[in-house]
């Protein structure tokens, strides 16, 4: 009996040291569950058939036992943070046609280039029209493009890319601070550790619409795509814009446009590992320029929330956990 009470003390004492081996060190703590504020997203649910939570089709959870792994290379939150508030509270609105807005595209363009990138501009015009109920003129605003040193654009690479501009009215925090934050987190990550390919990144101009539908919206993106050759068409592998990925929600939208075989989309819910995703079908933003020029693309983030295009998208709208999760998926399918 004695032998069996020892056998018995050791298989305990084994099973509670396996429990706790690597439980401290995950780089995200996910949440439980909350309701997303109010407010249009232009998104519809679409389920991929991969198991989730119960009443979450779409969505991913860690095996069972198996907490996701500790990060290589985790993103850095203090400084995405920094770099919402410099973009939403020291520069404020940056409508694309603005002086406000040239001036956050010299600051992007300046931290890109610190990390040691390429970095060019391209300008193109924008007509007059509606910014979503402020009438606005024409005028011109430019994309921002960083290209790491040596870098061929027609030869297979990636695209990150995010909007820099907002309504006329918004600090746009998470409209779309929370994006360049990312773009700029990630460029960071790329250059110190690099990828499995080559990352163009680029700040977009004039992503925000200035009337109904495609022809009226995301100028920059499709300027962009207009200015690629066959060749670099072809030489990118996927491309990822990231819009609205600062909202707290129970999981991170992962979407594309609908017309292509959804692989980016895959490809990014695979790399989430743990991290809760949900699928759907979106085209407002700068990626469906590329999808709709047979560029493989997909989109993250579009959580509904009450600021949305107004003048109450502060700092307070943007959660870092959600800035977290975001990058980490990046990272991982960059990686």
């Amino acid at each position: 009996m004695r032998s069996v009470a020892v056998t018995v003390s050791l298989l305990l004492l084994v099973s509670a040291c396996s429990a706790s081996d690597g439980g401290g060190d995950e780089t995200v703590q996910e949440p439980s569950p909350t309701s997303p504020s109010g407010g249009p997203s232009g998104v519809a649910p679409r389920d991929t058939g991969r198991p989730g939570s119960p009443g979450e089709p779409g969505t991913t959870t860690p095996s069972p036992g198996q907490p996701p792994k500790p990060e290589v290379h985790a993103p850095d939150g203090a400084s995405m943070r920094a770099a919402v508030r410099h973009l939403a509270v020291e520069i404020g609105p940056r409508l694309a046609t603005s002086a406000a807005y040239r001036v956050a595209a010299r600051w992007f363009g300046a931290e890109l280039r610190a990390l040691g990138y390429a970095v060019t501009e391209e300008s193109f015009s924008v007509p007059a029209g509606d910014s979503w109920g402020v009438s606005v003129d024409a005028g011109r605003s430019l994309n921002v493009i960083a290209d790491p040193a040596g870098f061929d654009p027609e030869r297979p690479h990636l695209v990150v890319g995010a909007h820099l501009d907002t309504v006329a009215v918004s600090p746009g925090a998470e409209d779309n601070a929370s994006g360049i934050a990312v773009v700029r987190e990630l460029a960071r990550l790329a250059a110190a550790h690099g990828t499995r390919l080559p990352v163009r990144f680029v700040a977009f101009g004039a992503e925000e619409p200035r009337g109904s539908g495609d022809a009226l919206h995301h100028f920059g993106s499709q300027h962009r795509v207009a200015q690629m050759t066959a060749a670099e068409r072809e030489a990118v592998r996927a491309m990822v814009s990231l819009d609205r990925v600062g909202v707290r929600g129970p999981s991170v939208p992962v979407c594309d446009g609908g017309t292509s075989n959804g692989r980016v989309v895959r490809a990014l819910v695979s790399a989430a590992q743990g991290i809760p995703t949900t699928t759907c079908e979106d085209r407002a933003s700068d990626h469906w320029s590329y999808e709709k020029a047979g560029v493989p693309a997909a989109r993250l983030g579009s959580i509904p929330y009450a600021g949305y295009h107004s003048a109450a998208d502060r700092l307070g709208a943007v959660d870092d956990l959600q800035l977290r999760r975001v990058a980490t998926i990046t990272w991982r399918w960059l990686r």
